[in-house]
């Protein structure tokens, strides 16, 4: 009887170690950028050189950077990926993009794509890609796909509108927006980046009614277990192109979540939290490490034993916040879990 329990305890050990892997192995990560240039706003701008040296890292560390549309459906269909899987975006569609990226990203024969505001480039605003600009880089490799009509906060809703006013409004915002991409460029990728990468409960539920995947500006890593209404990217430019910080983030693999419970990431509450429960665990309870944007640690309670409720000391002040959640791996050394949850928070 020992014996027998012996082998089922290993066997058990074995199943939970071989689904870390599996998870990992279907694990990447989406670097997100704005700006290729030293003119523009330092926040959302990364010069030349730095984004060449992080396209420098990718090439000599035998990164498997690959089109968002493969890395979206290996993912989503439980296809195998390395672990070292990247995929290159880039949001609003500026004309640095052509000038500066593209020549890059093409030299190192690297895929990419870029989230456009179709209203913004008909009015022809001249900070922004044309249409033919836009079908020379489609031309030449690059995705083009939906980042709103002309960048508004999807979410908000306009003095005295209905709940189905705003729905309506929306769904239209999205549908012409992948109609006119489809017009001018040819394909149809059913991607939208939120503008902002702010999204709510309501927005996330038409995103998936309309069978479309909600990419956003929050840092993790992409899994198995991703909900494709609130895709994860790691910003890139500003004071997040650091390799030295980026390459753990590059590195990083997701949580085995089963369920992740939260109001909406929209309120007024001060103190929002949410809560995590693992499948399983590749870390210790007292390795898991949360932070709150500008307050610093998080507190966590851990409800059960694979459970964890995340909250923040101090009242979050309007607009956008984070928590940031990581953990070493134990199967993968060097390498850190990573989950973000975006919060914006409204005066009530």
């Amino acid at each position: 009887m020992i014996r027998c329990t012996q082998v089922m305890k290993k066997l058990h050990n074995l199943i939970l170690f071989v689904g870390l892997v599996s998870a990992q192995a279907h694990s990447a990560t989406i670097l997100q950028y704005h700006h290729v240039s030293e003119k523009l706003p330092p926040v959302t701008s990364v010069s030349e050189d730095t984004f060449k040296t992080h396209l420098e890292f990718l090439k000599k560390g035998n990164y498997n950077v690959i089109a968002l549309d493969k890395f979206i459906e290996h993912v989503q269909q439980g296809k195998s990926l390395p672990v070292n899987t990247v995929a290159i975006t880039f949001d609003d569609g500026y004309d640095n993009n052509i000038e500066a990226a593209a020549p890059l990203l093409e030299a190192y024969n690297f895929p990419y794509t870029i989230f456009v505001n179709p209203q913004l480039i008909d009015e022809g605003q001249s900070y922004v890609m044309t249409w033919d600009e836009l079908r020379t880089l489609s031309k030449r490799g690059a995705i083009i796909a939906n980042h709103s009509a002309k960048h508004d906060y999807l979410h908000l809703r306009k003095d005295g509108e209905t709940e189905q006013q705003w729905e309506k409004r929306i769904r239209h915002d999205l549908t012409w927006s992948q109609q006119r991409i489809n017009e001018e460029i040819g394909h149809n990728y059913p991607y939208i980046a939120y503008p902002y990468g702010e999204f709510d409960s309501a927005l996330q539920k038409l995103v998936k009614e309309l069978g479309l995947v909600g990419i956003g500006q929050h840092s993790g890593a992409v899994g198995p277990t991703t909900d494709f209404t609130r895709v994860p990217r790691f910003p890139s430019s500003g004071i997040y192109s650091n390799l030295k910080t980026l390459k753990v983030k590059i590195n990083s693999i997701p949580f085995d979540i089963d369920k992740l419970t939260y109001t909406n990431s929209v309120t007024t509450e001060r103190k929002p939290s949410f809560t995590l429960s693992f499948k399983s665990m590749d870390f210790s309870q007292g390795q898991l490490a949360c932070f709150v944007s500008g307050i610093g640690r998080a507190t966590l309670i851990w409800t059960a034993k694979h459970e964890v409720t995340v909250t923040t000391p101090e009242p979050l002040p309007n607009g956008r916040s984070r928590y940031n959640c990581t953990a070493p791996s134990k199967t993968h050394k060097g390498r850190f879990h990573w989950f973000s949850q975006p919060w914006v928070v409204q005066e009530k």
